[in-house]
């Protein structure tokens, strides 16, 4: 993928009001991207996320900033990235490097314009900035998939594929919702009770859980029946954002089998609402997760050694939770879990070289899920199946409350970001979520017995 000139510490300041705040995480070298309503017009623009501001590339092409590339100017008046994505990594090349050169510290070309072109990040109502086709989740921590599979299965808990193959799935695009739409609690059927032991329950999730994620946009496509190879596979990469695929673990281990998951996750996926693009994720790669001398070498085509050397992405992850009553007192969020994407087993190059390697053709704005983000110790695990060992042990809060699972008034709290000695830091978009209370009138089918909707105790679901 071709990437702007490396920019020295000299070269990283920007007159934009805190964009060289390190603890906002959100400076020149950085500008993520997002889509947002215009305050005025209410209609849908394109950024470029700078310190407290957002830049908006509409206003950008529509003065004039931007005209040395008309196809890049017209693709920054669309209501979406996809136009842009489309033109490939030369046209998201030449972006980059022309917003920085009109946001840094020194440049007084065309400074009034780009002024204008400013509006305060604050209470901006972001949008969807992707219009996204196909989203796909894989499970590509071995952390993760160890640590469930002893819950389920203790003296076998890796499955014989795991080790070979980037397991995955395909989820529904009309549940992907943005960080701060709250997500209802879903209803659904789950494992019968030994009063019924023949007829299932029908009634809302006891078991709602969160599943901390990175989400991987696909910026450039493949032909149907072409396979992208793994040491191409970067360069179809867009960036990234922080994903949360929600699951309702009972209704789950009840319909999983033998085809998977279903509606326990297709109810919602929360997104964060911007994207940080690869180019501003560069000084942040790691190695792939070193694999013991046991474990067999990925197939040749899965495996390539700048992928083995760099693949990984070193960002660090935090989950919080807020519970109506810490949130009455005030109180901060509590830390869940902490965690890093380098502790995954799979690449994300990977994930792109196999979910192609039959053919499939991966679309402009399609998004892979990374599946749970979790790492070797207990402390870093991305889940509440994990963390409560499926609700056998629960969570005391500070305040005394306890969680197995997710209750109703809660809000759960993704957050990333990447450090580095050498380089600004950078902080991801935030995903934010709170969890409603079930619907008061669900459709039961005919042939069930009424059952008592489940009370949902605020202190332990």
């Amino acid at each position: 993928m071709t990437q702007p000139p490396p920019i020295t510490s000299l070269q990283t300041q920007s007159w934009v009001f805190g964009a060289n705040d390190p603890t906002l995480g959100l400076g020149l070298t950085h500008l993520p991207y997002c889509a947002f309503q215009h305050p005025e017009t209410g209609a849908p623009h394109l950024g470029a996320v700078i310190g407290a501001c957002i830049l908006d590339l509409h206003a950008c092409s529509a003065t004039g900033l931007l005209d040395e590339s008309p196809t890049l100017a017209a693709a920054c008046l669309t209501s979406t990235l996809n136009a842009f994505m489309a033109l490939g990594p030369a046209a998201w090349s030449t972006l980059r490097t022309r917003l920085q050169t009109l946001l840094r510290t020194g440049v007084k070309q065309e400074r009034k314009k780009t002024e204008a072109a400013l509006l305060p990040l604050r209470d901006t109502t972001f949008l969807k900035p992707v219009a996204i086709p196909n989203y796909t989740d894989f499970y590509a921590s071995i952390f993760h998939a160890t640590r469930v599979g002893r819950l389920f299965r203790p003296d076998h808990p890796l499955l014989p594929n795991y080790k070979h193959v980037p397991i995955g799935y395909h989820g529904r695009t009309s549940s992907l919702i943005l960080s701060g739409t709250p997500v209802t609690r879903p209803y659904g059927q789950s494992k019968p009770d030994p009063s019924h032991p023949d007829i299932p329950n029908f009634c809302p999730t006891t078991a709602l859980d969160y599943e901390l994620e990175l989400g991987l946009y696909i910026g450039q496509p493949n032909p149907l029946g072409t396979p992208i190879p793994i040491d191409r596979a970067a360069s179809h990469l867009f960036g990234v954002s922080l994903l949360n695929d929600w699951s309702a673990r009972d209704l789950q281990s009840w319909e999983s089998q033998p085809l998977g998951p279903f509606l326990s996750k297709n109810f919602a996926t929360t997104l964060s609402p911007w994207i940080t693009p690869m180019a501003a994720l560069a000084p942040f790669r790691a190695p792939s997760l070193p694999r013991p001398t046991d474990d067999p070498q990925p197939l040749p085509y899965l495996l390539d050694p700048t992928d083995q050397q760099a693949g990984n992405l070193n960002i660090k992850l935090e989950v919080s939770l807020l519970t109506e009553a810490m949130q009455a007192k005030n109180a901060n969020p509590f830390t869940l879990s902490r965690s890093n994407s380098s502790d995954l087993y799979w690449t994300p190059a990977q994930l792109i070289a196999h979910h192609t390697s039959n053919g499939c053709n991966l679309q402009i704005g399609d998004l892979l899920g990374t599946g749970t983000i979790s790492g070797p110790s207990e402390d870093s695990a991305g889940c509440l199946l994990e963390l409560t060992r499926n609700g056998a042990i629960p969570l005391t809060l500070p305040n005394g409350e306890t969680r197995t699972f997710l209750a109703d008034g809660d809000e759960l709290i993704l957050r990333a970001y990447c450090t580095s000695p050498n380089h600004p830091p950078i902080t991801l978009g935030e995903c934010r979520t709170t969890i409603l209370p079930p619907n008061p009138n669900p459709n039961k089918p005919t042939n069930l017995p009424n059952k008592k909707t489940p009370n949902i105790s605020r202190n332990h679901p």
